[in-house]
């Protein structure tokens, strides 16, 4: 291994597509290129790094497609969506980060690799699934598809009703070994949108899930597993904030081990938005004690990785 050191880049939906812009190819395409430029530009500052990113948007597109043509050609499993969607991305940040870094002089391969990630079959969370997924329903529908696929329906706030899944732990990254192998020449796009969740059989063999691994939480085990110096959780704003829209908000720069442990039991960050981020924090940190997360937008990454902007979370 090089002395570079190793960040491990959690990219958030805003880094693959903008609100308001149109739910196009194209469109992600424009916005992914943007996102690249920061990129090559943490991996010319001698980082070496891997990418990590969402996929909501995009899985709940390709799942709404496949069911809306389901009386023309069969619907995909989930799993096999979210494969789809690590493939898709993983194509569109390759084509943006090749040619973000050929502009800098950089020869270096990106590669995007469809991950699988094991999860428990016990995992609590499948006793509760809770996360919204694809199109939305008549109470009618619903009961169909529950009674015809088994799959777990709730009424959305007024909505109608949608098709929930788990989000369970994730706890082994199947092809690890080859991103291992791949770091010291490659930039390598993994565990996309969470990576696609497997059970593990006895035998050794995997079987998908229909469930969501939050990709926060698949990137902090990649940052574990590799031995990345530091996890970079990239979002929409610059700083973790504790009162958050209330007058009296205070933006951190800085968050201890206790202190973060402290602000999650006081409810201080949202579900689905900040929390898994500062979680995902936490359990780095304390795997590493002598290493730090970083969380802060994609436009204060080079800052953020050099002391001058985000929230650092660290051991004390």
């Amino acid at each position: 291994m090089s002395n570079a050191r190793k960040v491990v880049i959690a990219l958030g939906g805003n880094a693959l597509q903008e609100p308001g812009s149109p739910a196009t190819a194209e469109a992600q395409l424009e916005v992914v290129k943007k996102t690249c430029d920061y990129l090559a530009e943490i991996s010319c500052r001698g980082y070496e790094i891997a990418i990590a990113h969402g996929n909501g948007p995009q899985v709940g597109r390709i799942l709404l497609a496949s069911e809306t043509a389901r009386e023309v050609t069969p619907a995909m499993p989930f799993d096999v969506c979210g494969a789809m969607s690590q493939g898709y991305i993983g194509y569109h940040i390759q084509q943006g980060l090749k040619y973000a870094l050929n502009k800098r002089n950089k020869n270096i391969p990106v590669v995007s690799l469809v991950t699988q990630v094991v999860v428990e079959k016990n995992d609590p969370a499948f006793q509760n699934p809770t996360k919204p997924i694809g199109p939305f329903y008549s109470e009618e529908e619903a009961k169909q598809l529950m009674a015809e696929k088994g799959y777990v329906m709730k009424e959305d706030a007024g909505r109608g009703w949608r098709r929930v899944v788990a989000s369970p732990m994730p706890r082994k990254i199947v092809e690890l070994d080859s991103v291992i192998r791949l770091w010291d020449t490659t930039i390598v796009i993994t565990v996309g949108g969470g990576g696609v969740p497997v059970i593990e059989h006895l035998d050794g063999t995997f079987e998908g899930v229909a469930a969501v691994i939050d990709k926060d939480l698949a990137a902090e085990r990649l940052a574990e597993d590799v031995g990345a110096d530091i996890l970079l959780i990239l979002t929409e704003v610059e700083k973790v904030a504790i009162n958050f829209n209330k007058p009296d908000q205070k933006n951190l720069d800085h968050m201890t081990l206790l202190e973060a442990a402290q602000y999650v039991d006081e409810g201080q960050f949202a579900p689905g938005s900040m929390l898994p981020k500062v979680e995902a924090a936490i359990r780095f940190v304390r795997a590493n004690p002598s290493k730090r997360a970083i969380i802060t937008s994609l436009y204060k990454a080079v800052e953020a990785l050099e002391g001058k902007a985000g929230t650092h979370v660290t051991f004390n």
